[in-house]
């Protein structure tokens, strides 16, 4: 009996970039910025409101965000 050649396998991206990242329209990359889950007191009210928006990830950071994200 002929066996089956073997399909290459899969990359799997890491689920935990998943989470954590998303992909703009056109192909940049969204992140979130961290300091907004605890110790709110002491932050101004314009520096919690900054943290909560999305921004760009860095532009040394892309290509290692996106190996994890593309495997």
């Amino acid at each position: 009996m002929m066996r089956k050649p073997k399909a290459k396998l899969k990359l799997k991206s890491k689920r935990a970039a998943v989470k954590r990242f998303k992909l703009t329209a056109s192909g940049k990359i969204k992140r979130h910025k961290s300091m907004k889950r605890h110790i709110l007191t002491k932050k101004s009210p314009g520096r919690k409101r900054s943290l909560g928006k999305a921004v760009l990830v860095s532009d040394a950071d892309v290509p290692q965000v996106r190996r994890m994200l593309l495997g």
